[in-house]
């Protein structure tokens, strides 16, 4: 072993400051030996658990544990067998048989099977009490919709209804109705497949207690999947570090330890990257992007996401769409995108990316005119008009707003220009912002979103297919329209129909959409492998020395 690898190992191993540590053992750019890969990330996971997980960086460590039944092919959006070789739906399309990898063991050396796979689900479908609340199991319900008992009336009824184990490679899965968008869904790390020893053993229980999350059960911070990489510790607000599973069904990792470092400012990331504390990272800032791009290597990936500012129209009078609009009006939305987006950002005329099929320029547009906003506050009697505004003031850079502080001040300045009165409402992304946002706290507040797949449904059916605290509406002309969307099996039909919502969306304004940024990671030129990915599914298992 020789003496740049020996201290990286070292450094791993110590209690102590991490960052100094790697920073040190990392050195000339190389980030010491070759069988360790750091990467610098926004933030830090909320749980190492899929099905409570709902954000990009949560689901960028479930993906190197966990594995689904299927996903998309590494660099594209195709989707491509995983934990099941293959697939078919009946005539009726709602009875889907899945045939399963042989051979596939859980990290806790139990055996992966049909009857692995119908306990997640059922489990899944039977949750009750806290973990039915919309921030927690936020794709299930966007996904599947109510569970198997619902505790708000709110929830409609399941898209699931249950699974059979045929024999130990066959699962079957019935659905209430056809759905065009449950393939592709699956890809998404919600759902995927945890060790029922695992699970049994640890647990998955939580409370909520004045609107935060807490995990009582300890799954999610002992993860056990089917995936390349395996779990070994979690040191929060310092490292997470996982090794290498020997024993992988496919194709071994290239690295032995892959570290996550969360690291939520642009510069600091930079720096760390420089000083050799790690060897890549996430959501590469414009400006830097050609000094970049000469030393290491810079790897882009397809605008595929949408930053918008959100309304709970339960708050008033965010209710009033004229009040909607002049908001809208009154955000120079090309000024920002100009000046703080990397090359190839664009700005956003509705919530669906360009590149998915069902976006269509033909919908109402709100240019930016001041005059305009101040005209549509009168006629709604809001000359005085103060708003609360939720950012995430730290661990919320996101491919969608790389610098959301930045974001917020050039609206908050937009909106003052024309008489509104900003309350700042900053807080950390995780637990604070991201739990406001889903629990219908937050008044007006700035997001975004990163496909998982890409279809119209994940933009659309996940904001507006059914009624969501974020949001505060019931517009049935919207729900019925989505629901028509996702059961069509007939493409093109399917394709004018999501036209046709976006249209309707963006007349009723839920949010202002503003940004479709294309986004950059960047690592050393002495690692090879890493494939950019349009929906952020980056396998660090490919990463090999170069």
């Amino acid at each position: 072993m020789n003496g740049k690898r020996r201290r990286r190992l070292l450094a791993l191993a110590l209690a102590g400051t991490l960052a100094g540590a790697l920073a040190a053992c990392g050195g000339q750019g190389g980030g010491g030996g070759k069988d360790v890969f750091v990467f610098g990330t926004g933030s830090e996971p909320k749980t190492i658990y899929g099905p409570y997980a709902s954000d990009g960086e949560t689901f960028r460590v479930v993906r190197q544990i966990y594995e689904g039944l299927v996903t998309n092919e590494p660099g594209t959006t195709k989707i491509v067998p995983a934990l099941a070789e293959k697939w078919e739906a009946d005539a009726s399309g709602k009875v889907w048989t899945f045939h399963l990898r042989q051979g596939v063991k859980f990290h806790d050396g139990t055996d992966f099977n049909a009857q692995a796979v119908c306990f997640n689900f059922d489990r899944w479908y039977n949750y009750t009490g806290a973990s039915q609340s919309p921030d927690v199991t936020y794709y299930w319900q966007t996904v599947f919709g109510g569970f198997k008992k619902n505790e708000d009336p709110k929830l409609g009824p399941s898209l699931y209804q249950s699974c059979e184990a045929k024999d130990p490679q066959t699962a079957v899965i019935t659905l209430s109705k056809p759905s065009a968008s449950f393939i592709p869904a699956l890809s998404l790390p919600a759902f995927s497949i945890a060790s029922p020893a695992a699970l049994q053993k640890y647990g998955d229980q939580l409370t909520i207690s004045n609107g935060s999350v807490q995990y009582t059960g300890k799954i999610g911070e002992n993860p056990v999947g089917t995936g390349p990489y395996k779990f070994k510790e979690w040191k929060r607000g310092d490292r997470l570090v996982l090794e290498r599973n020997d024993e992988y069904w496919g194709e071994k990792a290239k690295i032995k330890t892959l570290v996550f470092r969360a690291i939520s400012d642009n510069q600091a990331r930079l720096q760390e990257l420089q000083s050799g504390g790690i060897d890549g990272y996430d959501l590469v800032a414009a400006e830097d992007i050609p000094k970049l791009r000469e030393q290491y290597n810079l790897l882009e990936r397809e605008a595929l996401n949408v930053a918008y500012i959100g309304f709970n129209q339960k708050k008033k009078p965010l209710d009033d769409i004229r009040v909607r609009k002049a908001i809208a009006h009154a955000i120079n939305r090309e000024a920002l995108v100009k000046s703080k987006y990397p090359p190839g950002a664009e700005v956003a005329k509705e919530f669906l990316a360009p590149a998915i099929e069902g976006w269509t320029p033909d919908v109402p547009q709100y240019e930016y005119n001041p005059d305009k906003a101040k005209q549509l506050l009168a006629e709604a009697g809001q000359t005085n008009l103060t708003l609360e505004f939720w950012y995430p003031s730290s661990g919320g850079s996101r491919p969608y707003a790389p610098d959301p502080s930045a974001n917020f001040q050039s609206f908050k300045a937009d909106l003052e220009k024309v008489g509104i009165k900003v309350v700042a409402k900053g807080v950390p992304w995780t637990p604070d912002f991201l739990g406001a946002v889903d629990s219908g706290k937050a008044q007006m507040y700035l997001i975004g979103w990163n496909a998982d797949f890409a279809d119209a449904d994940n933009f659309l059916g996940v904001f507006f297919q059914a009624e969501q605290p974020r949001f505060g509406f019931n517009n049935p002309q919207i729900f019925n329209l989505l629901n028509q969307a996702e059961q069509e099996t007939d493409p093109a039909k399917r394709v004018e129909l999501y036209q046709q919502a976006n249209k309707v969306v963006m007349d009723f304004l839920p949010g202002v959409p503003y940004a479709h940024t294309k986004s950059y990671l960047v690592i050393r030129k002495e690692f090879t492998g890493l494939k950019a990915d349009p929906l952020s599914n980056e396998v660090f298992a490919k990463v090999s020395p170069a």
